[in-house]
C-alpha cells in the first residue's frame, strides 16, 4: 500500500505545483466530516440520533476495543498477562470477522477456536 500512496501523493503534489487545484469549490474552508449527502436518508436520520445520544455503533467499539488490547500485548512484559490478552484479541477478531455481511465461519473451526479461549 505504501507504493500506492506514494504515487498519489506524488500526483497531488503535481496537480498543486500545476495550480490545478487552486480555484476548487470550498477551497480555504474547512472539510464538513458530517456530510453525509451519499447515506442514504433513514440511515442518516438513525446516525444522527445514535450520535446525539452518544451511542457508538458495536462494531466501532469492537474495533477500539482490538487497538487498545493490540497496544496492551505491544506494551506487557507479563507472560501471563499478555498470554490474556491475546487470547481476548483472538477471540474479539474472530467476532468482527463474523459480524461482516456475508461472512462464514467454519463451524468446526469456530468452536474449536473457542475452546482453546476458555
Amino acid at each position: 500500500m505504501a507504493l500506492f500512496d506514494r504515487l498519489a501523493e506524488s500526483r497531488i503534489e503535481e496537480a498543486v505545483a500545476r495550480g490545478d487545484l487552486d480555484d476548487l469549490p470550498g477551497a480555504g474552508r474547512p472539510l464538513d466530516f458530517d456530510d453525509a449527502a451519499l447515506v442514504p436518508e433513514d440511515v442518516r436520520a438513525m446516525l444522527r440520533v445514535m450520535k446525539n445520544a452518544g451511542l457508538v455503533p458495536p462494531e466501532i467499539t469492537d474495533r477500539r476495543e482490538a487497538h487498545d488490547l493490540s497496544e496492551t500485548i505491544a506494551r506487557c512484559d507479563d507472560d501471563a498477562a499478555r498470554a490474556v490478552a491475546l487470547r481476548k484479541l483472538r477471540a474479539l477478531e474472530l467476532r468482527i470477522a463474523a459480524a461482516r455481511p456475508g461472512a462464514t465461519i467454519d463451524p468446526a473451526y469456530r468452536s474449536r477456536v473457542l475452546a482453546r479461549l476458555r
